[in-house]
């Protein structure tokens, strides 16, 4: 078997390009307006630095960790995320079998492309279900009761999405759910045939959880009626773990805490909804000092090295979540691609350690501080 060409996040997403259409790829990794928003996250980043310690004893260390009192292997997960299909066919079992080698949570999304009985199953129970309230919330809950019936434990509320973000890439290549052909797409696809006919031999992907009686997925179907009512009917349906994803404001942190939910996790969406937006990076301290060190908080939004997994749980953050980039190594190299860059993360998190003269995941925060 050749060596793979994926050292790092950056190499998969430069063999992404490379090989989706272009309308797939910009879909992926596209973000709201001009997106500076992810720029200045990605700066905020960039930004922190990392103290080196020498001669201390770092041969033996663990890059294990925990949440929702579960043991992981490593301290991050993979983020909920529609239509990874898009990216190969079988994206999604592909992500599924990982988090269950790795015991660890894979967002199941509302939009996913694959059913969420089958996700839940080929992880062995390692998925969240990531929820949308839409509409006037008829099908939202249905979708509540079928993750419940199917074993999910924890179910993950997005709330910074009351309409979909204006994403200009997307926009360009007329990028539609559901998935409609024109010329452009044709050319698009006929330009790109090793995806194309591996996508037309495994049939077009699909809003997959939506494909139950009753119930028809409108992309477009406003999300601006959850408010604070819905937080609480949600609590009270749902007995397990529930998570509100989306939070950048102190107060609104606060306000969840209190509305009785399970964790908070700061996110911009990956900066795909408000261009202006404050970095999540920089809130993420922010929102930690307000709700107390005990309280479960989680964060996603520009990660892309093992050393990004580290300044997040530094600057607070219990756990973890890694999204665009694990599409970019499936379509990059598929299944083995997906793992080669797991591998790269993990490495870059354990070598950051030893230069950090750290041997545990919750010494991290001790040591810089």
């Amino acid at each position: 078997m050749p060596s793979s060409a994926i050292h790092s996040a950056e190499d998969a997403r430069r063999l992404a390009r490379r090989r989706l259409p272009w309308m797939v790829f910009d879909y992926i990794d596209g973000a709201a307006g001009t997106e500076v928003g992810a720029t200045r996250n990605r700066a905020a980043l960039d930004a922190m630095t990392l103290q080196p310690r020498i001669l201390r004893d770092v041969s033996e260390r663990s890059l294990a960790s925990s949440v929702f009192g579960s043991q992981t292997k490593v301290p991050f997960g993979i983020a909920p995320m529609g239509m990874c299909n898009l990216s190969a066919p079988g994206a999604d079992l592909m992500m599924a079998r990982l988090a269950a080698r790795q015991s660890v949570p894979l967002g199941v999304s509302t939009v996913a492309s694959t059913p969420m009985e089958d996700v839940i199953e080929e992880a062995e129970g390692n998925a969240w279900f990531q929820l949308y309230f839409s509409g006037d919330g008829t099908g939202t809950f249905q979708l509540v009761d079928r993750a419940r019936a199917a074993g999910y434990d924890t179910l993950v509320l997005t709330v910074d999405v009351p309409e979909v973000g204006r994403r200009p890439r997307e926009l360009r290549h007329g990028f539609r759910m559901p998935f409609r052909m024109g010329p452009r797409q044709v050319l698009d696809f006929a330009l790109h045939p090793q995806w194309s006919i591996a996508t037309l031999l495994q049939g077009k992907p699909q809003m997959a959880n939506f494909l139950m009686d009753g119930y028809e997925f409108d992309r477009t179907e406003s999300r601006a009626k959850a408010d604070w009512d819905t937080l609480a009917r949600l609590r009270d349906r749902w007995p397990g773990n529930l998570v509100v994803k989306g939070v950048l404001n102190v107060d609104d942190a606060i306000a969840v805490k209190n509305a009785g939910v399970d964790a908070i996790q700061v996110s911009s969406h990956g900066s795909r909804q408000l261009e202006s937006a404050p970095e999540p990076f920089l809130m993420l301290p922010k929102i930690r000092a307000a709700l107390g060190d005990s309280f479960p908080l989680f964060y996603d939004s520009g990660l892309r090295s093992g050393e990004d997994v580290i300044k997040a749980l530094i600057c607070g953050a219990d756990f973890v979540f890694f999204g665009r980039i694990m599409q970019f190594a499936i379509a990059a190299e598929g299944e083995a691609g997906l793992g080669q860059l797991w591998s790269v993360l993990c490495e870059e998190i354990d070598v950051a350690m030893a230069q950090l003269g750290v041997t545990q995941i919750d010494q991290l925060r001790a040591a810089h501080a």
